[in-house]
């Protein structure tokens, strides 16, 4: 990330809350360089995903989804593993009946 992580963090909560959706800090990781997960819980779908910031073979910054479920618990276990890994890590929840993820980087 080219900004603060803490700055980023909450420019996307303001971007999700403005679009009438839920959005909190489940995880609070390191303020200037934490890597960030973006949980989307789909409340009409009932579906959860993540979205985690890579880089494009480009060199732009880029959102890839590596957890998809129906199974919420699925991807909580699958976040708290990646906490394990890496204890700066932010993890954002969304709720929106869209299931939309306010991301304004590249997604794939």
């Amino acid at each position: 990330m080219l900004i603060a992580s803490h700055v980023w963090v909450a420019a996307l909560i303001r971007r999700a809350e403005l679009e009438g959706a839920s959005a909190t800090v489940s995880r609070r990781g390191d303020d200037r360089a934490g890597a960030v997960l973006v949980k989307v819980w789909n409340s009409s779908e009932r579906r959860a995903r993540v979205w985690r910031e890579t880089v494009a073979p480009d060199g732009a910054p880029m959102w890839l989804q590596p957890m998809d479920s129906e199974m919420e618990g699925e991807v909580d276990d699958w976040i708290r593993r990646q906490i394990g890994q890496d204890p700066d890590l932010w993890v954002v929840e969304i709720e929106d009946r869209q299931g939309r993820h306010f991301l304004t980087e590249k997604t794939g």
